[in-house]
């Protein structure tokens, strides 16, 4: 490190003495030793630190924003705290992972917990014991470091794009009054929207390197868990629907449906339909983005990507886990991999993401709207389009990786000293077709490809070495990408 340090000091000395001998050297002399002092000065930066700079280079205001979004429809109050802490608290001792779809007791907790600790990876589970759950979150709320934020994925895409003076936020889910004080003065919420009690979601967090027993994290990440209710049974989404004709929304995002996977299958199938009904009575000309989280029905996720849901969205958003759980529900390409090992391979994840927008997307032939998908995992990210429906892509990818960068390690800025880049200097583009090969250029990190009328705007995460919340993480990237893309009228 001292010696790329040195390096730059004695280039900086070198310019300077170049500028004050300038008289004495002919121009152009001067012009190209100054150009070759300058490239290797960017030579010397790091990897991170040209990125950085790329990125605020490309990151630019679309030519037509959103002036008002409405969001909904889950919201809830987050208690995060440490996973092993609570567990200890709880009297829990460390033993065997073990997934489960619903979780009806501690026991079940501690080894769902175990089991995604294990992987280094997120999930999200329905508690159905309510007393259980209730003297579990009393536990967790009263911990000493335990924090209060806004939860729920709509929330938290609303807090986000809040921050923004020049948008108007709509907000409708289950919204009690703590979560009620926790919001942004720039979001509103209706009237019919307020209840007398908050739904509580414990967000049990871990660090990389932590350990539990024989259970050591590969990576900081957390395990969500809940007995909610309002959200479960997508209580405000008429509400939301309703309030639309008055606040006259530019964009509509929307989130929940996941939270469905506690209420028994008769009650899915006879809500889902309720949501088809109500989501297809929001105007066509104002763009729906569906952001997806962590399932466990298969036929739930097959239901939402046939009964008409995905072909009402305009745009998607949605992690390593949600995009390959999409795939083994709907028997799409590479669906026999179980789970990812280690970074998702870029030619995999982009054969998946071609296959969304090729089966269920727009095209001359098919009546649907979606036209858009946005991918995050922890080392890139990448933005999928059907060519001539969204602008300022370069923008919108690179202002997600950066606010992954600020959030994860809670600075106003990417801080280069506490971050590192994890993402492949070179993939492929495709594991089925004839691929092509990438070598990233950290000067021009912001990589475009295209297959069959569909564009890959792919750019790596500056990960954070020790991020300080990844709660709200795919919330914050999806809302930044949305905050800075532009539709183009049809």
């Amino acid at each position: 490190m001292w010696q790329r340090s040195v390096c730059v000091g004695l280039l900086a000395l070198a310019l300077g003495y170049l500028c004050l001998l300038g008289p004495e050297l002919p121009h152009s002399a001067l012009r190209h030793l100054s150009a070759s002092l300058l490239g290797g000065l960017r030579r010397a930066r790091s990897l991170e630190g040209r990125m950085v700079a790329a990125w605020q280079a490309a990151i630019v205001r679309p030519a037509r924003g959103w002036a008002r979004v409405a969001v909904g429809i889950n919201a809830c109050v987050d208690v995060v705290l440490s996973g092993v802490k609570l567990l200890e608290a709880l009297g829990l001792e460390p033993g065997d992972g073990r997934n489960h779809a619903v979780l009806n007791s501690r026991q079940e907790l501690k080894e769902a917990f175990a089991h995604f600790m294990e992987k280094g990876a997120a999930a999200e589970r329905f508690f159905s014991d309510a007393e259980a759950f209730h003297h579990i979150a009393q536990t967790a709320s009263e911990y000493p470091g335990a924090q209060l934020y806004v939860g729920g994925n709509a929330a938290l895409i609303g807090q986000k794009l809040a921050t923004n003076p020049d948008l108007k936020i709509l907000l409708c889910g289950p919204v009690g009054p703590k979560l009620h004080e926790l919001l942004d003065d720039n979001v509103v919420v209706p009237p019919e929207s307020m209840q007398e009690r908050d739904e509580f979601h414990l967000i049990l967090e871990y660090q990389a390197g932590e350990e539990w027993g024989q259970v050591r994290a590969p990576n900081a990440n957390r395990f969500i868990f809940s007995h909610d209710l309002s959200n479960g049974a997508l209580n405000m989404l008429e509400v939301f629907v309703s309030s639309l004709d008055e606040f006259q929304p530019d964009l509509v995002v929307l989130s929940g449906l996941h939270m469905m996977e506690g209420q028994t299958r008769e009650m899915k199938q006879r809500r889902l339909m309720e949501a088809v009904a109500s989501i297809s009575d929001i105007p066509t000309d104002i763009p729906i983005h569906l952001e997806l989280a962590s399932m466990t029905d298969q036929d739930f996720m097959s239901n939402i990507m046939h009964q008409q849901v995905f072909p009402l969205v305009n745009s998607i958003g949605l992690n390593e886990q949600e995009l390959l759980f999409l795939t083994q529900s709907a028997s799409g390409p590479h669906a026999s991999l179980t789970s990812w090992s280690g970074i998702p391979d870029v030619g995999v994840v982009s054969d998946i993401l071609f296959w969304i927008l090729k089966e269920h997307g727009k095209t001359p032939e098919r009546a649907s709207d979606l036209t858009r998908v946005h991918f995050h995992t922890l080392a890139y990210h990448i933005l999928v389009t059907v060519d001539g429906y969204w602008g300022n892509q370069v923008a919108a990818v690179a202002a997600g990786a950066r606010a992954a960068g600020t959030q994860a390690c809670a600075t106003e800025t990417i801080d280069t000293s506490k971050v590192f880049l994890k993402a492949p200097l070179e993939f492929v583009t495709s594991q089925i077709e004839a691929p092509s090969k990438i070598s990233l250029n950290p000067d021009e990190p912001v990589v475009h490809w295209h297959r069959e009328g569909i564009s890959f705007h792919f750019t790596p995460v500056l990960v954070c070495k020790d991020p300080v919340r990844t709660v709200g993480l795919g919330d914050a990237i999806s809302a930044e990408g949305l905050l800075y893309s532009e539709v183009y009228p049809q």
